[in-house]
Order: C-alpha cells, then sequence, then structure tokens
C-alpha cells in the first residue's frame, strides 16, 4: 500500500506468480506438527518437467484439544442426576509455504460432526523500507509514511492478503444448486404479540452467477447454502452444506487500479460458477503480465445459469495488516478461517453416539524428574 516509485508495483500473486506448491517448505517434527503426526512426501516437477520426491511436505495428525462435541446435563430441579458430554477430535491436515519473505500455513481441519474448516496463519518477515527516522517524534504529521515504524530505521508498509479457494461441493452428486438464505426482519400487526419484530429466514436459489455474486454484511445476514435439490433427508429437507465465514476483509482499492484488476476475485467474497476445466484459477491460467483480462470476475460475467448445476463455490479469506512492533522481525502466526458445515445433510447429530472419554484413553504427562535449585 506504498504507491511511491519504489514500491507500487509491489502487488504480488503469491500463489500464480511463485507457487504455493513449488514454495512448499519441508516441515519441522514437534514443532510444525506434534509427536502424533503422520508425513506424507510431495512430488515435484523440476525446471526439465522431471519429477522429484521431497519429504515431510504434508502432516496428518489428530488433534484433541480440550473441545466438546456436545453436552447436555438436566437441571437439578428435574430430580435426574444426568450429565452426558463428548470430546471433540479433529483430523488435522497441513501444509506450509515460503514464499520469499511471508510464510503461509494452511490447514484442512476434518471434524467428526462433518463440518471443514479451513485455516490459514501468515507468519515470516514482514516486507519492510528502510527510513532515517529512529522515533516516531521525527514524523511530520503531515507525512505519509504507508506503515508502521517498527525499529530504528525501519518502516512495515501496510499491506493485505487474500486466498480464494476453488471448492467443487458436489453435494450428494454433481447438480447442485446456491440458496442465500436471508434473515430478515418482521414486524408483527397491532395487538397481534407483545413482541414488535422478529427474524424471518427467506429461501432464494440462485438462478444465474449474479444471482450469487456475495459482499458479507454484518447488517444484512444471510447463511449460504450448496444443496442438492435432487436429495432429500427423511423429513423433506434437501441435503446440503453452508459456508460459515470467518474473520476476513474487503478489497478497498479503486477497481480500475491495475493490482486490483488482476486481483479482481477479491470483488467479493463468495461467487458461484459452472465447473469449467480450465478456470481453476481466479486469477486467471497466467497472471504474470496480466491485465485481468481473464479471472473469476471476467468468467462470471458471462452470467451463466447454475441452479441445479455442477458448480463450484469460491470463497475468498482476506487479511487487512497495519504492522505493530510485536511482528518485527519475525511475526507471530495471524490466523482466519471459514467452514463448510453439514445443514440436513444428515438425518441427525452424527456424533449423538460416539463414546465418552474414559481416564485409560488420555496419556498423563508427568515431572520426569524433580527440577533442582
Amino acid at each position: 500500500m506504498d504507491p511511491s516509485d519504489a514500491w507500487y508495483f509491489k502487488t504480488y500473486m503469491d500463489a500464480g506468480e511463485y507457487g504455493f506448491g513449488l514454495q512448499a517448505m519441508p516441515l519441522d517434527p514437534l514443532n510444525d506438527c506434534p509427536r502424533n503426526a503422520y508425513y506424507m512426501d510431495g512430488v515435484f516437477a523440476a525446471a526439465d518437467g522431471t519429477p522429484y520426491v521431497r519429504s515431510n511436505m504434508v502432516c496428518v495428525f489428530e488433534s484433541y484439544a480440550g473441545d466438546i462435541g456436545w453436552r447436555h446435563s438436566e437441571s437439578p430441579i428435574t430430580g435426574m442426576e444426568i450429565r452426558e458430554v463428548r470430546p471433540k477430535v479433529t483430523l488435522v491436515v497441513r501444509m506450509a509455504a515460503s514464499v520469499a519473505n511471508y510464510d503461509y500455513i494452511v490447514d484442512w481441519e476434518f471434524q467428526t460432526d462433518g463440518l471443514v474448516r479451513i485455516k490459514v496463519g501468515l507468519s515470516g518477515i514482514l516486507m519492510v523500507k528502510g527510513t532515517p527516522y529512529v522515533n516516531t517524534n521525527q514524523v511530520n504529521e503531515q507525512e505519509n509514511l504507508h506503515g508502521t515504524l517498527l525499529s530504528e530505521n525501519v518502516i512495515g508498509v501496510i499491506h493485505d492478503h487474500y486466498i480464494t479457494f476453488h471448492l467443487d461441493m458436489d453435494i450428494d452428486g454433481s447438480d447442485n444448486s446456491f440458496v442465500n438464505v436471508h434473515l430478515q426482519r418482521e414486524h408483527t400487526l397491532p395487538g397481534e404479540s407483545p413482541r414488535m419484530s422478529y427474524l424471518k429466514a427467506v429461501r432464494n436459489v440462485a438462478k444465474t452467477e449474479n444471482d450469487a455474486k456475495i459482499k458479507l454484511k454484518l447488517y444484512d445476514p444471510s447463511e449460504f447454502h450448496i444443496i442438492n435439490p435432487g436429495k432429500t433427508t427423511w423429513v423433506g429437507n434437501p441435503v446440503g452444506y453452508k459456508v460459515v465465514p470467518g474473520g476476513t476483509a474487503a478489497n478497498l482499492l479503486d477497481p480500475n487500479d491495475p493490482p486490483q484488476k488482476r486481483g479482481a476475485f477479491t470483488n467479493n467474497q463468495i461467487w458461484v460458477t459452472p465447473y469449467n476445466k480450465s478456470e481453476q484459477w481466479a486469477g486467471g491460467l497466467f497472471v504474470y503480465q496480466s491485465h485481468g483480462d481473464d479471472t473469476l470476475e471476467e468468467w462470471s460475467q458471462r452470467d451463466d445459469p447454475i441452479e441445479n448445476k455442477d458448480i463450484v463455490l469460491w470463497y475468498t479469506l482476506g487479511f487487512h495488516h497495519i504492522p505493530c512492533q510485536e511482528d518485527f522481525p519475525i511475526m507471530p502466526t495471524v490466523s482466519s478461517s471459514f467452514d463448510l458445515k453439514p445443514v440436513n445433510f444428515f438425518d441427525s447429530n452424527p456424533i449423538l453416539r460416539i463414546p465418552p472419554n474414559v481416564e485409560k484413553d488420555l496419556p498423563i504427562c508427568k515431572a520426569a524428574s524433580a527440577a533442582s535449585a
């Protein structure tokens, strides 16, 4: 976010220009992943196309962090001593890429209730620039540093990160529909109820791509479902999954700014397009020297039908980053995520009958020896 001559072009497409796969790094056992992790190799292509293998590129592990899968206790007023609790256990698949200065950690978390959480962590080294200043009291109030003075002669430049996921959902089959379940306020009639208002869920099935371009709004909320209209539960609801956004960010650049034309896939947080084998990367097939004429924004202008079709959901996870001193010289990991959650996919709670933990199920950590004074 520095428009000066030395910085304006620093608008990197880390995945498209460098490659998350190509820049993936071996994971460090016990530090990148826990003791119980299983490690998998990665196969890469050399410059001449020859395949080669690198070890410890992906780790898979079961994670129990003390979270609760479900619980219920009966109130003592019933006279029944009932307390049922089940632990939450998650299978995590992790990789990490070091793209020049920045490190990205990508987790796919598979929970036993069918929820899939996709989490991205940011760490590594900030993009910084030199300055003659050693203290903020030297900076003129009218001067724009385009960042934060982090240390003597070092400015961390304000920047964004956007990671767009191509999600070919195929919920119980390939023919799916996108449903915007909009929550809207309704008012009661005079004398109808002591309540003046309530919330109503209105289901809108997207007919074409333009119906499914979503900008998230806190005060105009919706749920976003991908359903299979041809498959229903035993009570008649269409089976589906919903996208549950977490903390994210929207791009604030001018739509005609060259970097934003290349990154126009960040104009919305959610897009839905018909499946097309040639449309797998939101920034286009070739992002080097791109002018933005082969992006998700361009494809979606066809406004093709998407109801009851083989469709792809695109979700953009975003970060605004105003650097602070704690980010220097190596920044602590900052993470955000979104969920893919079952919605009427199962006939009831799928983890209702999992067994509880008992004492022998969990390891007990004990000190090997007493510390000496």
